[in-house]
């Protein structure tokens, strides 16, 4: 067994789409509409027969309170394994320069983990691992 997919409603499903692919060397499928019920969506592809995340907008899902994403129940974050401590630093740097918000910095982790954490557009916790 395998997780499939995680699924993330969106306030901006343009913006938060491009933030996954130009910074994750993903792809994405085509866009999903659903007009009866005003759902759209884009999945998220890390590779052949890898867990997808797939991106939902509706005009009635309200965004969680400023601050708040994270730290209540549900989902907390994901983590991206992006190939080495190498990349993760460089990742981290180049989220930096583009004004993204560094949670936490590159560093071990108490369980062993290389990581950092990144803020995406809209505030939900990713963590860039080794």
């Amino acid at each position: 067994m395998q997780i499939e997919h995680l699924a993330i409603w969106v306030q901006d499903l343009e913006a938060m789409k491009n933030f996954y692919v130009n910074y994750f060397e993903v792809a994405h499928g085509p866009k999903y509409s659903n007009p009866g019920k005003q759902f759209v969506s884009y999945f998220i592809y890390f590779g052949q027969g890898k867990t997808r995340l797939e991106l939902m907008t509706r005009p009635d899902i309200r965004p969680a309170a400023a601050g708040q994403r994270g730290f209540g129940m549900g989902l907390a974050h994901f983590a991206i394994s992006v190939g080495g401590r190498d990349m993760v630093n460089a990742l981290t740097e180049r989220l930096r320069k583009d004004n993204y918000t560094i949670y936490s910095e590159p560093r071990v982790t108490g369980d062993g983990y290389y990581e950092s954490v990144v803020l995406d557009p809209e505030g939900n916790y990713v963590e860039i691992s080794a």
